[in-house]
């Protein structure tokens, strides 16, 4: 997918949350980091169309995130940084199953697409779990199953492997190197982007670096004073 900002800002009120970008993205794994409040949740959110901009234009293979807003959605997925909030329905199947349904397709044909996102990602015990019983990794990879189910061509991660212990984490990671589809990868897990493609670096609501990952790492690190 070709991601493009073309002079793209966002504000809220008098507050600037990201100065006027104007960008091209098509690697296939993208990480995005900085500090703390620097603008990397707000760029996500303007890929996503979850944010409009407050001037300029955000567009996904030419399609304009304000003026082709559902067709522009339709192609990307979204993780949250707590993604047991975006699991609504009582067990992980019904949950992934949301999707499938919403487009009209058969009672068999939604179950074969939930039995597949459930093997894809290696948690098919997990179909009748509530999500209160699962782990923080567990939850990330269910809710990756329920985006991915839905076949967009680019999946966004807010902090992914936020708070997981190791075991988790290197299962969280196996899965986004392993996607299909494009990724836009929010992390303090420096490691985590390190081998990415391209990385980009924000501050202060500004692109501060673009590059590959361990030159924007180090970057990063100027950046921080650590």
């Amino acid at each position: 997918m070709h991601i493009r900002f073309d002079q793209a800002e966002l504000r809220y009120g008098d507050r600037v949350a990201l100065l006027p970008l104007t960008l091209s993205l098509v690697e296939r794994r993208i990480g995005v980091i900085g500090l703390n409040g620097s603008g990397k949740t707000s760029f996500a959110r303007l890929i996503a169309g979850l944010a409009k901009p407050t001037s300029g234009k955000v567009t996904l293979d030419g399609l304009d995130t304000v003026a082709d807003e559902q067709a522009a959605r339709a192609k990307t997925g979204f993780i949250f940084q707590n993604p047991g909030n975006q699991i609504i329905l009582p067990n992980i199947r019904e949950d992934i199953a949301l999707g499938p349904k919403s487009r009209g397709l058969a009672a068999g044909e939604v179950e074969r697409l939930v039995d597949a996102a459930l093997d894809r990602f290696g948690i098919g015990d997990l179909g009748t779990r509530r999500p209160h019983e699962l782990s923080g990794g567990e939850l990330q990879l269910a809710a990756l199953a329920a985006v991915c189910v839905n076949r967009p061509e680019l999946v966004i991660f807010d902090e992914p492997t936020n708070q997981l212990d190791l075991k988790n984490r290197a299962r969280v990671k196996t899965a986004i190197e392993g996607l299909a589809e494009q990724a836009v990868v929010i992390s303090h897990d420096l490691d985590l982007v390190a081998d990415f493609e391209r990385v980009l670096v924000f501050d202060q609501g500004a692109l501060a670096f673009d590059g590959a990952g361990q030159a924007a790492i180090t970057r990063y690190r100027e950046i921080a004073g650590c």
